[in-house]
């Protein structure tokens, strides 16, 4: 009981003000079926913590820290390019856009917990309590006790700031993040 309850706190607190809340807004502005992002985030959440709790210990051994480093500052500069693709809302498929904010949540919220704190966080608390099952619970209910009410938050922040502007914002996070990410290896490769 002791690893879920302590996975779920540290996550949670891991969690605010993480760059996946900022996306969990950036969702919740531009799709209309909150049900579908908290599913996606969901979803993407027990996926990656799984992942996190069982291959963790391989996925550091197979790639070297700065190979792991390309890899996630690349895909966070990719996300943030795609953040400035508007949507086409197809009004006559309404279904479209529900099984459109699930898929991309679900993607870009998988790919945003790649080598965050909530993923090393889940990662190291499986190796402590040997529990993945419920380092995994916890972790999971601690990332949603953080994410879900910036869905609904996101409705709020959309009436005070254009999409154009929250888009745009998005994309300079992502991009920033990425460059930061890119910084070390970079700075190895013509060091």
């Amino acid at each position: 009981m002791d690893a879920f309850l302590y996975s779920t706190a540290a996550v949670a607190l891991a969690e605010v003000g993480d760059k996946t809340q900022l996306l969990t807004l950036f969702l919740a502005a531009r799709f209309r079926n909150k049900w579908a992002i908290i599913a996606g985030i969901f979803a993407a959440t027990v996926i990656n913590h799984l992942v996190s709790g069982w291959l963790g210990a391989w996925v550091g051994s197979a790639f070297n820290e700065n190979m792991l480093a390309w890899i996630v500052g690349i895909s966070f500069v990719v996300v943030g390019l795609w953040l400035l693709v508007p949507d086409k809302e197809d009004e006559e498929d309404g279904k479209w856009l529900t099984y459109g904010a699930f898929l991309a949540t679900t993607v870009l919220f998988f790919l945003a917990e790649i080598g965050d704190k909530t993923q090393i966080a889940t990662v190291l608390l499986a190796a402590k309590y040997q529990a993945v099952f419920w380092v995994v619970a916890g972790s999971t209910l601690g990332l949603m006790i953080a994410n879900v009410p910036m869905v609904f938050l996101g409705d709020w922040l959309l009436k005070k700031l254009p999409l154009k502007v929250i888009r745009i914002a998005a994309c300079v996070l992502f991009v920033v993040l990425g460059l930061i990410t890119l910084y070390q290896p970079i700075l190895a490769l013509f060091g």
